[in-house]
This record gives structure tokens, sequence and C-alpha cells, in this order.
């Protein structure tokens, strides 16, 4: 309650610290998202090793995609104002 009327009085260092608890917050999924990637790659390339370039192109694919949660999370905190 107070931290949402500071941020209506237009306290910039409040605006700037819920803006990192919510990156914090926005973080979490591609952060997990990146783990479970990776992790069934590498038991993808480790159970059929003839498709290596293929899983890896995947990975990388599905790693850019989620990673631009994490940049989406990161700037939109700071544009809405």
């Amino acid at each position: 309650m107070l931290a949402e009327a500071m941020v209506l009085a237009g306290d910039d260092k409040v605006t700037g610290s819920l803006g990192a608890v919510a990156y914090g917050l926005a973080a979490i999924g591609p952060g997990i998202g990146v783990g479970i990637i990776f992790g069934q790659g590498v038991q993808a390339i480790a159970r059929q090793p003839e498709l290596t370039n293929v899983i890896r192109q995947n990975m990388l694919l599905g790693f850019a995609l989620t990673e631009a949660l994490a940049l989406i999370g990161f700037v939109v905190p700071f544009v809405h104002k």
C-alpha cells in the first residue's frame, strides 16, 4: 500500500526497485525453461547421437525464444510508467 502510494507520488527510487522486483519474477519462468531445454537436449543427444545437429539446432531455437521472454520481462516494467 505504501509502495503504491509512493509510486503514484512519483518516487523514482521506489519505481526502480519495483521494476527490479518485477524483472526478478519475470526471470523465473525463462530460467526454468532454459534449464528444461538444455537438460532434455542433452538427454536426447545421449540417446540418439546421430541426430546431434538437429537436436542442437532445436535447442538453440528454443533457447532464443525463451530468452526473448526474459528480455521482454526486463523492458516492460521500465516502459510501463
